[in-house]
């Protein structure tokens, strides 16, 4: 009966959210795919409680590259890239800064987690230029299944299956399965 409820709402709420996700793809006909989700992705955060999670369930579902209808984004957490996916059983806590990323199933990520896309999104080599007008290059990041990522972790590199990020950790390298990370810069302090 619990299953049946819950397929319900999902149902429920990708249907509420069906006027967003269309006028979501009609403004992909004036501005780019990111800065379209970057304006719904703000908007819609802010929709507290447990309406606010099926709504944006139900919006990221169709306008992600992939997001599992039992994804769960909390208050106040934003995306900014279209080229993300969410797997089933995802919990992102609320504050949260998410880039180009692939989140596979059962990752945890605790609150003011920013997930960039990658180490190399702003290049500073020329002084005589403005950073922001020197580009960059987008990368995107993978978070392994069954993974679990402390608050206020910044993440720029892969993250491998079954692993433990401390709160405050500064991930700029990729991490291997099974380990338990911790610091500034990230180092592995213990096998799982």
């Amino acid at each position: 009966m619990k299953s049946a409820l819950k397929s319900f709402l999902f149902l429920l709420f990708a249907l509420l959210a069906s006027p967003f996700t269309l006028l979501y793809f009609i403004s992909l006909l004036l501005i780019n795919k990111n800065q379209s989700m970057t304006f719904f992705s703000q908007l819609l955060s802010l929709l507290p409680g447990k309406t606010g999670v099926y709504f944006r369930a139900g919006f990221y579902r169709f306008t992600l590259n992939a997001c599992s209808k039992d994804a769960v984004l909390s208050f106040a957490t934003l995306l900014s890239q279209q080229d993300t996916s969410i797997g089933s059983g995802v919990y992102i806590g609320p504050q949260c800064n998410i880039g180009m990323c692939d989140i596979q199933q059962d990752v945890i990520i605790g609150s003011g987690v920013h997930i960039m896309s990658g180490s190399k999104q702003h290049n500073f080599e020329q002084n005589d230029k403005p950073i922001r007008d020197q580009g960059g290059t987008y990368t995107k990041v993978t978070i392994g299944k069954n993974s679990w990522i402390g608050n206020c972790a910044l993440i720029m590199a892969d993250i491998g299956e079954n692993c433990v990020v401390a709160a405050g950790s500064v991930v700029t390298k990729p991490v291997p399965d099974n380990v338990i990370v911790a610091g500034n810069p990230a180092k592995v302090i213990k096998a799982r």
